[in-house]
């Protein structure tokens, strides 16, 4: 199990992080150790003092779809890609690689899966809730490539098996974590995540 996830794809979020908006899909992986065990609270790790969350509707890969190169989608749900801010500048920086920033150990949380089937992969609303106060909402009916173009973009360079996940951006909203934060998320309108944060 690995994760594909996709930068800037909400044009409010690269203008908030200063970012142009790119004319074709940014994307980097995670590994499966990054991924956060059902049930367990978030670790903020002790190389970072600015970890951030950034809520993305995630999509699950299935079977190929008859007909299609493109593999297919079976289920989705809401996820966090957690990053290390303050490395990922240093990074960014120097023209280095995000890894440490963003592919480490607990740096992806996912919520309960729902079923794809019937509902339209572009029209999925999420939102993110810290503390009981509304932080992040999005759909993806705003991003600027659609999931048809992202697993295109995507699966061109890397291979996406079933299980895999494809994490398809952040809208704008993102900030920071603290000890002791509860979080919620919501996939249109159902709670598919509770979790909370605690310091290495």
């Amino acid at each position: 199990m690995k994760a594909a996830c996709i930068g800037r794809n909400y044009p409010d979020h690269a203008k908030e992080l200063g970012n142009q908006v790119p004319d074709e899909p940014v994307f980097f992986l995670k590994p499966a150790s990054a991924f956060v065990p059902t049930g367990s609270p978030i670790r903020l790790p002790s190389f970072s003092q600015e970890v951030q969350y950034e809520a993305e509707l995630v999509l699950r890969i299935g079977a190929g779809s008859p007909g299609t190169a493109l593999p297919g989608l079976e289920a989705f749900t809401i996820g966090l890609d957690l990053t290390a801010r303050d490395v990922q500048n240093e990074l960014k920086m120097k023209g280095l690689p995000w890894e440490k920033a963003k592919a480490w150990d607990g740096s992806a949380v996912l919520g309960e899966w729902l079923p794809l089937a019937g509902r339209d992969p572009d029209d999925l609303a999420f939102d993110l809730t810290i503390n009981d106060g509304l932080v992040q909402s999005g759909s993806t009916a705003e991003m600027i490539f659609s999931v048809q173009e992202l697993l295109a973009h995507v699966t061109r360079y890397i291979t996406l098996g079933p299980g895999d996940v494809l994490f398809t951006g952040t809208p704008q909203g993102v900030g920071r974590l603290e000890h002791g934060d509860r979080i919620q998320g919501r996939c249109d309108g159902e709670v598919v995540l509770l979790t909370s944060v605690t310091q290495v």
